[in-house]
């Protein structure tokens, strides 16, 4: 029976990098009565790390010790530790990317995934990584997606979600060099993007999400003077999608359709690539946004920002998109388990 149907969502919290604001940050989120009233919380990582993040953090949590083959279903508490034993803390230099500490927060990740896959969490959270002491651990490394659908047996598309506060960003691209983002859009492939943004959103608890798409060149084509994406491939893009029912409009100037979105004319922006908007999103509200991977079964969500490495081990880390991100996927989880669709 999947844990879902016994109260609170049991979400499983990968330690990030230990290099960076990671461990802190893991610390801080345990101890947070907020999140323990919403969720059962299973931290993954090593004691000794977790530990030295507390005192960073200026204080101590207790979490009695969980085994990695133990009913996530019956422990007495809102938050228990699942020790694996597998990083000495004196061996990281904090502030720099190392192989032990990439190894180190992917067999957390894959842990926390794992229990997630086999039904014994509903949801999975991470601190932030470092993307250099990852491939630095896996030579074959290129983000959390593959990876995460790799462990999950995931064999449809996925796609990474900025969001901060009821603001939702999707992308068309992600991590792939500019020079090659006009020849990876295609009507397919945005309509594809749209389809899955909707279907996220729903689960997110939007009744009909309202998606702006946004443009790809200057004035979005200015009616084809600056290129004819617009015209060819976006615009029969978002018809599909509408056609299908879902709320989509544009494509629209993407230097401000943000504004507009911001103000409350749309729920989701859908952006052609990258930074187009995660500029817009880090600049409305860095210390909240978070990251959601759509597409799986259970929702994976992290915050937005990185490892931090210039202020770890100074416990001033913000704890806002952290705990944002362990909400969302509590909401997400509890959603998925009461079959609710509001608005």
């Amino acid at each position: 029976m999947n844990v879902q149907t016994h109260g609170k969502p049991v979400i499983a919290l990968a330690m990030g990098d230990p290099a960076g604001i990671s461990p802190e940050l893991t610390a801080k989120l345990a101890g947070l009565d907020e999140i323990r009233s919403h969720a059962r919380l299973i931290v993954i990582g090593d004691r000794r790390v977790f530990e030295e993040g507390a005192r960073v953090a200026g204080g101590k949590v207790d979490l009695p010790n969980v085994a990695p083959s133990a009913d996530l279903r019956t422990i007495g508490s809102d938050a228990a530790f699942m020790d694996l034993g597998h990083l000495d803390p004196a061996t990281i230099e904090r502030g720099v990317a190392s192989q032990a500490g990439g190894a180190f927060a992917l067999e957390n990740y894959r842990r926390a995934l794992t229990l997630a896959r086999d039904g014994r969490a509903d949801a999975v959270c991470f601190t932030p990584f470092n993307k250099k002491a990852m491939r630095l651990a896996r030579a074959e490394y290129d983000d959390e997606i593959a990876f995460s659908a790799e462990i999950a047996g995931l064999k449809t598309p996925a796609s990474e979600f900025n969001v901060l506060d009821r603001l939702w960003n999707a992308r068309v691209t992600s991590h792939i060099a500019l020079k090659d983002v006009a020849s990876r859009l295609s009507i397919e492939r945005i309509h594809h993007a749209l389809k899955l943004t909707d279907a996220c959103m729903r689960r997110a608890g939007f009744a009909e999400p309202r998606i702006a798409v946004a443009g790809l060149n200057p004035h979005a084509g200015d009616g084809g003077n600056f290129g004819r994406e617009e015209i060819d491939v976006i615009e029969p893009a978002v018809m599909a999608g509408r056609a299908e029912g879902i709320a989509a409009e544009g494509p629209f100037p993407a230097d401000t359709v943000f504004l507009r979105a911001k103000n409350g004319a749309f729920d989701a922006v859908l952006t052609m690539y990258h930074d187009q908007g995660q500029i817009a999103m880090k600049l409305m509200g860095f210390d909240r946004g978070v990251t959601m991977l759509g597409g799986f079964p259970f929702p994976i969500c992290t915050p937005a920002h990185g490892t931090a490495y210039d202020i770890a081990g100074q416990g001033v880390a913000s704890i806002g998109a952290s705990r944002a991100a362990l909400l969302l996927a509590a909401e997400m989880a509890d959603a998925a388990r009461l079959g609710t669709r509001a608005a």
